[in-house]
């Protein structure tokens, strides 16, 4: 039987949403950490007295190593799962039970929440974005991922114990899903439901492009 899974959030300025989501999942009885990656507002500070073990950084390092900081605290603390949202509201906590519920039935090693199966409310440019990564991914992991860009994921102990991750930023994703799949481990994909709101992404285009084809180049290198 699974136990209740550690929650990760990775976060950077979401004062106006952190304090709404650590409440539903403490409500929950869930263990939460937050990853305050140099954040000038107040998001630690709202995340703690909402009941948040909170991990700071004192300048903005990325979220690929706010996510490897947070694990590296939550393996030393023992739990089996860790699903991993995002700080800005864009996920529901309502969904962390379908992703155990997959895990339960699949036996899957990682699972992964898909927008892809409804569309209508994403952004032209993700969507396209999107289906060809997870293509490209998909096609270099060897497992059909409908959405390697989704940051909502449950990932067991075994996996994050198995492979080392790099990644400082967006990427870490993508390194993830690669690397947990050559390793052996099985990945499976649940849908989600996600809440697009008037928040400027804190993706760039450009740049982040750039990461992932280096990224991706030096992932080949290494194998």
């Amino acid at each position: 039987m699974l136990q209740n899974p550690c929650i990760l959030i990775p976060s950077y300025n979401e004062a106006k949403t952190i304090g709404s989501l650590v409440a539903q999942l403490r409500e929950r009885h869930l263990t939460v950490y937050v990853v305050d990656d140099g954040s000038t507002d107040k998001t630690a500070k709202i995340a703690e007295s909402e009941g948040a073990v909170v991990v700071k950084h004192k300048t903005n390092k990325g979220k690929g190593a706010s996510m490897r900081e947070g694990f590296k605290h939550i393996l030393k603390k023992g739990f089996e799962t860790v699903v991993v949202m995002d700080g800005d509201g864009q996920h529901e906590v309502e969904d962390i039970g379908s992703f155990l519920q997959r895990i339960k039935d699949t036996n899957a090693d990682m699972v992964i929440g898909s927008r892809m199966h409804d569309t209508s409310s994403m952004p032209p440019l993700r969507i396209y974005t999107n289906r060809f990564m997870s293509s490209l991914i998909s096609s270099m992991a060897r497992q059909y991922v409908p959405d390697t860009q989704s940051g909502f994921r449950l990932i067991k102990r075994d996996v994050l114990s198995s492979i080392k991750l790099e990644s400082s930023n967006y990427e870490i994703e993508s390194e993830m899903i690669l690397k947990a799949a050559w390793a052996g481990f099985k990945i499976d994909s649940v849908p989600i439901k996600t809440v697009y709101r008037d928040e400027r992404s804190k993706i760039n285009p450009i740049l982040d492009a750039i990461r992932f084809i280096a990224f991706l180049v030096k992932i080949m290198l290494k194998r």
